[in-house]
């Protein structure tokens, strides 16, 4: 999202205006002129016209010349890979 003034999102809408991915909820991990923030959303499978499984997105975007620009992103793509990863950070972390 480029858009000056507008909080970034990952809410996308089809050349109808139909919402085809849905932003259920956004934390930012940092702020400043770098912001990283994590997005948990769904996607509208084309076929069924259901919202699928949440995924998780963390995305880092650059404040240039007032402007929000997303910078890099990576995406979680189900339940298995983010519980995989949540193990690995308690053992790196020892929570």
């Amino acid at each position: 999202m480029d858009m000056e003034n507008t909080e970034p999102t990952v809410e996308m809408t089809d050349e109808n205006g139909e919402l085809i991915v849905k932003e259920l909820a956004k934390e930012y991990l940092t702020k400043g002129a770098w912001q990283t923030i994590m997005f948990l959303y769904q996607e509208k499978d084309p076929k069924t016209g259901d919202f699928a499984e949440p995924k998780v997105s963390i995305r880092r975007y650059q404040k240039y010349q007032g402007v929000m620009k997303q910078r890099s992103k990576f995406n979680v793509s189900n339940k298995a890979q983010a519980e995989a990863m949540i193990a690995i950070f308690k053992k790196w972390y020892e929570i």
